[in-house]
Order: structure tokens, then C-alpha cells, then sequence
């Protein structure tokens, strides 16, 4: 076995790159991380391409307590994919980031849309509970292609103890 490390990408549309292959840090913000893409390799496909995070964390713009969501990222791509480390790193940078739950969700989408220009996306940011009561933020870029199995997100809503 060698010993050598691979020190950056190099499959085909990766070598502009600058994280996956390499060391790095988490962002402090979303506005400082860096979201990557790639070129689909199924370019004139319609396929779904879902990103689940059951452990997304903010902060509370008020009261600086964290916030928990299970958030799920479905979209059918057009020329680019999203490079998983970046969309990685850019998640985990909301953790000491302070916004509302609608800002967080609606945030992430933008970004994804403004990178991607995806045939189509949506987002299902499922917030944990505080205050007893939980605020689910669910958006879309529009109505999907006909003809596209897209799955259901089967994110149980909150049923409280009862």
C-alpha cells in the first residue's frame, strides 16, 4: 500500500476546487463559506439528488439559544451538481450564525439556486421545537418536471407528547 495522499481533486470538472482533498476549517458564517459545484455527469437527465441533514443547528438571533432543524434538500439538476463537502461546510457554518428559522431555510435555497440554476429545487427545513411550539419553513423554486419521481420527504411533523 502507498503512502501517498491525494492532494486535491482530479476527476473531470473538480480541479478548480478548493476544499474536497483538502485540510480544511469551518466557516464562521454562511456569508464566508464556500459553496462548489461541479458539472453534472448526467447532463439532459431528470434525476433528484436529495441532501438530508437531521443535525442542522443555528442560534437565535434574539436570545443566542441554538436551534435544530432535520433539513432535506431535494433538487433535479441542470449543468452543475453541488460538491457535498462544500454544502458540508456551508451547513455547519450556521452553527454561531443568528437568524429566524424562515431566514435560515429561505438562506440556504437562495444560495443553492444563485450557485446551481437547478432545473428545479426544493427545501424542507423541519425545526425542532422551543417554546413548545415547532416552525416548519418549506419552500420551492416551482411546480417539478412532469415525469420525475420525486420521493416523498417522510419527515415526521412534530407530535408533541401525545
Amino acid at each position: 500500500m502507498s503512502n501517498h495522499q491525494p492532494t486535491g481533486p482530479s476527476a473531470p470538472g473538480t480541479d478548480a476546487l478548493s476544499q474536497l482533498g483538502r485540510a480544511t476549517t469551518t466557516p464562521q458564517s454562511p456569508e464566508e463559506a464556500i459553496l462548489e459545484r461541479v458539472p453534472s455527469p448526467h447532463q439532459g437527465r431528470q434525476y433528484v439528488v436529495r441532501f438530508t441533514a437531521p443535525e442542522f443547528t443555528s442560534l437565535c438571533p434574539v436570545t443566542g439559544q441554538p436551534d435544530f432543524a432535520h433539513i432535506v434538500i431535494d433538487y433535479i439538476p441542470g449543468e452543475w451538481i453541488v460538491e457535498s463537502k462544500s454544502l458540508k461546510l456551508f451547513l455547519t457554518s450556521f452553527r454561531n450564525h443568528g437568524a429566524f428559522h424562515e431566514d435560515c431555510s429561505i438562506a440556504i435555497a437562495e444560495r443553492l439556486v444563485a450557485l446551481l440554476d437547478p432545473q428545479w429545487l426544493r427545501i424542507g427545513a423541519y425545526w425542532y421545537p422551543r417554546g413548545g411550539i415547532p416552525i416548519d419553513v418549506f419552500w420551492q423554486t416551482g411546480e417539478p418536471p412532469k415525469g420525475v419521481w420525486i420521493p416523498a420527504q417522510d419527515v415526521p411533523g412534530y407530535r408533541g407528547r401525545g
